[in-house]
C-alpha cells in the first residue's frame, strides 16, 4: 500500500478571505456555498501551477486550502505578499494526516470532532490527528485523474496539462487572477500540448521523474501508488505520444520502464 500523507494546509481567515481568494486563486471562490468545497489553483503571471488545492468553505469568513503537494508554509508566506490592506490572516495548521473517511457526496464539507471530512463521492478524505491515517484513499482518487504534485512540477505545468478545466478549478468567466489571461488564450485558441494520463507501470518509479523515449522528453510522473503487485501512476504526456498510444499498450521508455496508458483526460 502507499505511504500516508500529510496533510498540508493553509487558513484564511477575515472579513476580506473571499474577495482576496478570488482575486487570487483560479476557481470562482463566491460560488463556493459555506460547507463546501471546490478544486482551485494558484497561478503564477505565466500561468503555470504554483499550487494546487480543494479549497473549503468552513464558514462565512473562513477558507481552508488542502494543498495537493507542496508547503503550506511556503504558499502563506507567497501568499502575504498580496495581502496589502485586507483584512485577513494566513495561518498554517498543526500538522495533521490524511486519512480516508466514510462516503460522502462529492464536494460536501463535514466538520467532526477532532477533524474535517471532504466528500469525494465514493469515500471522504478526512484530516486526522498523527496516528490515525491510511492511504486507501490514494489510489480511489489517482484512477479520478486528481493529481498530485511532486515538487519539481509546481511552477511548470499550465492547467490544460492537469486537465483543471474538467475539475472546475479554472474559471473562463471571472475577473482578473495571476494568469488568467494565459488561461483564457489556451482555451479560447488551443494550442497546449501536454495530457494529463493514468497508467500501470513495469516497476515502481519515483513522481517528478522526468520520463524519456529515444532521447525526448515525452512527459513527467506526477504520482506512483504500489498496489500489491500492480504499480500505478498519474503522469503528464506530450499530446502526440498520448494520442497515439493505443489504450493500454506498451510504451517502452529509455530506463527501462514500460508504460501501459490507461486512460486520457481531456482539459
Amino acid at each position: 500500500m502507499p505511504t500516508p500523507r500529510h496533510a498540508e494546509t493553509l487558513l484564511i481567515e477575515g472579513p476580506d478571505a473571499l474577495t482576496f481568494a478570488q482575486a487570487q486563486f483560479s476557481s470562482n471562490v463566491p460560488s463556493l456555498a459555506v460547507g463546501a468545497w471546490q478544486f482551485s489553483a494558484w497561478l503564477n503571471a505565466q500561468g503555470r501551477v504554483r499550487a494546487l488545492f480543494h479549497l473549503a468553505r468552513l464558514d462565512e469568513q473562513r477558507l481552508l486550502l488542502l494543498l495537493r503537494g507542496g508547503e503550506a508554509a511556503a504558499l502563506g508566506e507567497a501568499l502575504r505578499r498580496y495581502v496589502f490592506r485586507s483584512r485577513l490572516t494566513l495561518q498554517t495548521s498543526p500538522s495533521q494526516m490524511l486519512a480516508t473517511g466514510d462516503s460522502l457526496p462529492l464536494h460536501a464539507v463535514r466538520i467532526e470532532t477532532g477533524g474535517i471530512v471532504l466528500g469525494c463521492g465514493s469515500h471522504g478524505l478526512r484530516l486526522a490527528a498523527d496516528g490515525e491515517s491510511d492511504a486507501a484513499w490514494q489510489l480511489q482518487q489517482l484512477r479520478l485523474g486528481w493529481p498530485w504534485l511532486p515538487a519539481s512540477a509546481l511552477d511548470t505545468l499550465l492547467p490544460p496539462a492537469l486537465s483543471l478545466h474538467r475539475l472546475q478549478a479554472v474559471a473562463i468567466d471571472k475577473g482578473c487572477y495571476p494568469g488568467q489571461e494565459i488561461v483564457a488564450r489556451l482555451h479560447w485558441r488551443g494550442g497546449h500540448k501536454r495530457r494529463l494520463c493514468s497508467a500501470r507501470l513495469t516497476r515502481s518509479a519515483t513522481p517528478g521523474e522526468i520520463l524519456h523515449r529515444d532521447g525526448n522528453d515525452i512527459g513527467l510522473l506526477l504520482d506512483v501508488i504500489v498496489n500489491g503487485n500492480d504499480i500505478h501512476a498519474l503522469a503528464v504526456l506530450n499530446d502526440d505520444v498520448a494520442s497515439n498510444s493505443a489504450e493500454h499498450a506498451a510504451l517502452p521508455l529509455d530506463d527501462g520502464l514500460t508504460l501501459y496508458v490507461q486512460h486520457r483526460w481531456e482539459d
